[in-house]
């Protein structure tokens, strides 16, 4: 290999691979030593370089050089493996680099094949993995599709680089209302908790920061359209938009929407909320499949019992010592906190559960 080459190689990797330069001179040099030592029987040390401007090699026994065509003939075969060796870990190390600030953000690539039931996809120059375990439900991916996702970890594997992509993380929620919703991504309003079973459903509460901002209605946006585009994102999944509360007696209650709920009973001491509706609301309130009720336990943290008003009073009053673990005075079914009596004067501007069908589901 020549001095103008050996120097063209250099340049095209690169540029094709974004590899710095001396790590490619490093790595030639590298190659051609390890080959060289084997050639050569000496016990004198053997040293290689490369001037970096020229291209010229250099190879010195000891005190004595080395004539540059016997290093010509030295396994050309064994010196590119070693070659390739160095220049693959500098690529991974250059990716590596590229994508670990990126853990945690929201990536958009190309869907290159299907791998059995794993998705193949392309970010920039590259690869990443989105597993089945990391997929939404149902959804179908198809080779030269835009695939958006947050990038979930980052990690060395022999010489590659594995990258893995998530859409059924609930970050990944995060992460879209963060784009669509520039008051989130700006502070004013705060993302608290996120509840979700992709492809079916997502809870999620947040609180405004500043007074004059409503953060329901900045999330669903005018006429719903930054929702709008969430939902499309994730195909149609359905979300509830809550606004928190630190009270858990008015966060639960905006969690279990649209069901209207009659009163609620909470024992602080094991985190359990007993709540009551009217029967016309029970299925509402539990959801399809107890779907409802389970993402706002997980949302609130609380366990929650939802029971009719009938249902309710056919408990009785609580005992002395059930009545200690109420933090609220509800002992009866007559002193059973109201939740309508207490959002009265806050009916008109705090519709909860922005976006949600009114179907049992």
């Amino acid at each position: 290999m020549d001095r103008e080459e050996l120097l063209r190689l250099v340049g095209a990797l690169h540029k094709d691979k974004a590899i710095d330069r001396e790590i490619i001179f490093q790595g030639i040099e590298a190659a051609l030593l390890a080959v060289a030592k084997k050639h050569f029987v000496s016990k004198e040390n053997i040293s290689i370089k490369i001037d970096r401007q020229t291209g010229e090699i250099t190879a010195m026994e000891g005190d004595k050089k080395i004539d540059p065509a016997e290093l010509g003939r030295i396994s050309a075969h064994t010196a590119k493996q070693i070659m390739t060796q160095k220049i693959r870990e500098a690529e991974r190390d250059v990716i590596c680099e590229e994508f670990l600030p990126k853990k945690g953000t929201l990536v958009t690539g190309i869907v290159q094949r299907m791998e059995g039931p794993n998705v193949m996809a392309m970010l920039g120059k590259a690869e990443a993995l989105l597993p089945k375990s990391e997929q939404i439900p149902g959804e179908v991916y198809r080779p030269g599709e835009r695939l958006r996702a947050i990038l979930l970890d980052v990690s060395k594997v022999g010489q590659r680089v594995r990258i893995i992509l998530s859409r059924n993380h609930p970050d990944f929620i995060r992460k879209l209302f963060e784009l669509e919703v520039p008051e989130i991504a700006e502070g004013i309003i705060k993302i608290k908790t996120i509840a979700r079973e992709a492809g079916y459903r997502t809870k999620i509460a947040v609180l405004s920061e500043a007074p004059q901002v409503d953060c329901v209605g900045a999330c669903v946006g005018v006429r719903g359209t930054r929702i709008k585009n969430i939902v499309d994102e994730l195909g149609g999944e359905k979300i509830d938009i809550i606004r928190w509360d630190e009270a858990p007696e008015a966060l639960i209650p905006n969690t279990l929407k649209p069901a209207e709920i009659t009163g609620i009973v909470l024992s602080s001491e094991t985190k359990q909320a007993t709540v009551v509706v009217p029967e016309d609301q029970l299925s509402l309130a539990i959801g399809k499949r107890g779907q409802n009720v389970r993402l706002a336990s997980r949302l609130t943290g609380w366990d929650i019992d939802i029971l009719t008003e009938q249902e309710y009073s056919l408990r009785g009053t609580p005992s002395a010592q059930e009545a200690k673990e109420v933090p609220v005075e509800t002992m009866g079914q007559e002193e059973l906190t109201t939740v309508s009596e207490e959002k009265e004067s806050e009916n008109s501007e705090n519709k909860e559960g922005a976006v949600h069908d009114k179907d049992q589901g």
